[in-house]
C-alpha cells in the first residue's frame, strides 16, 4: 500500500475471490448472447453489486486489479464483454448502434441478476438488489456514464433519449470521454456518439481522471476528462492522478499491454479511493470517503488530488 494515501476505513478482513466466467445472458436481437464475467467473495451476503464496462476491445478479462480488490472487500463485480471485442465489420448493421447496445449490455446484467445469482456457484441468495452501482474506463466510462444521466447528442446537436436507470444508485467513471464540441476531426468522423451531455447526470458519481492524459480523440488537453465532473450535478468528485496517462498506472491489468504509464502504486491509489467511493455513496460506509479524501490532502508526497463540489 503506498504510503502517500494511507488507508481509508475498511471491512475487518479481504475475503477469498471467486470468479466465474462465461456466464451467458440472454439478449435478444444483440447477434450474439451476453457473456458476462462474475468475480464475487467466496464469504459474505447482503453483498452489493458493480457493473463494470470495459474499454474500446477489451473484454470482461481485464480490468483484474479493480475487479479483484472490490470482490476482496465485500462486492459482486459483473463485467460483460462488449461487441466492440468481436472486431465488427464496418459494413456490420450492428457497427453504428455500438455505442447504444453497449448501454444495453449493463441493463441486461441488471435484468437478470437472478440468472447470474444462480449461475454462479455459492452465490444464491448473497446479492444486494438495491445497492447497484456502475463503472466503467474510457468508452466503457460513456457507457455507464448513460445509466445515470449522460445523453448522447443528436446530429441536430439536441441531447437523446435517457437511458438512465433508476437502479443504479452510483458512479465510478475513469477516464470519462469529454463533450464532444472538442472531438479532434479523425474521431469526430469515426466515433459522432462520444458527444456527451452531462446535465442530467445525478446520481452520485466519482470522476477519475490522469493530468497526462493527452488523447488521440480531443483537440483539447487531459482536461477534457474533467468535463463531466464540471458540467453534471451528480459528479460529486474528481481524483487526478499525478502523471497519469490513459492507463492510471494500469488499471486494465497484464492482459492488456498498451498502458504507457506502468505504476503499481498509482494502480492501489485507485483501487482505494474507488473502493471508499463506492463503500460511502452505497450507504455501507459513511466515514471511508471522507477519510479518503483527507488522507490524501495530508499527504507528504500525494499521487494525486481530489476535488469535491
Amino acid at each position: 500500500m503506498s504510503a502517500s494515501f494511507p488507508p481509508a476505513p475498511q471491512p475487518p478482513a479481504t475475503a477469498p475471490v471467486l470468479s466465474v466466467r462465461p456466464v451467458t445472458l440472454p439478449a435478444p436481437g444483440r447477434g450474439q448472447d451476453l457473456q458476462v464475467r462474475v468475480t464475487a467473495p467466496t464469504t459474505g451476503s447482503g453483498m452489493p453489486v458493480v457493473v463494470l464496462s470495459h474499454g474500446a476491445t477489451l473484454t470482461m478479462d481485464d480490468y483484474a486489479p479493480l475487479a479483484a480488490h472490490w470482490a476482496a472487500h465485500g462486492f459482486i463485480v459483473v463485467q460483460p464483454t462488449h461487441l466492440d471485442s468481436l472486431g465488427l465489420a464496418p459494413d456490420d448493421p450492428r457497427t453504428p448502434r455500438v455505442w447504444r447496445i453497449r448501454t444495453d449490455d449493463l441493463t441486461g446484467v441488471l435484468d437478470h441478476l437472478d440468472t447470474i445469482e444462480a449461475e454462479v456457484p455459492g452465490l444464491v441468495g448473497r446479492i444486494d438488489h438495491d445497492r447497484v452501482a456502475v463503472a466503467g474506463h474510457s468508452w466503457g466510462a460513456q457507457s455507464a456514464s448513460t445509466l445515470v444521466g449522460a445523453r448522447v447528442v443528436d446530429a441536430d446537436g439536441t441531447p437523446g433519449e435517457s437511458m438512465a436507470d433508476p437502479r443504479v444508485r452510483a458512479a465510478v467513471l475513469l477516464c470519462l470521454p469529454g463533450t464532444g464540441d472538442d472531438l479532434s476531426p479523425p474521431a469526430a468522423q469515426h466515433f459522432p456518439f462520444m458527444s456527451p451531455d452531462f446535465s442530467e447526470l445525478k446520481a452520485p458519481s466519482l470522476i477519475v481522471a490522469g493530468d497526462r492524459d493527452q488523447s488521440p480523440l480531443t483537440v483539447r488537453g487531459p482536461d477534457w476528462f474533467t468535463d463531466g465532473y464540471r458540467l453534471s450535478p451528480g459528479a460529486t468528485d474528481l481524483l487526478t492522478l499525478f502523471g497519469a496517462e490513459h492507463g492510471l498506472g494500469g488499471i486494465q491489468g497484464s492482459n492488456d499491454t498498451r498502458t504507457t504509464d506502468e505504476n503499481p502504486e498509482r494502480v492501489a491509489l485507485v483501487q482505494q479511493a474507488t473502493l471508499a467511493y463506492l463503500r460511502t455513496s452505497l450507504g455501507l460506509d459513511a466515514q471511508a470517503w471522507p477519510a479518503a479524501r483527507e488522507a490524501l490532502t495530508a499527504a507528504a508526497e500525494p499521487l494525486g488530488r481530489i476535488d469535491s463540489k
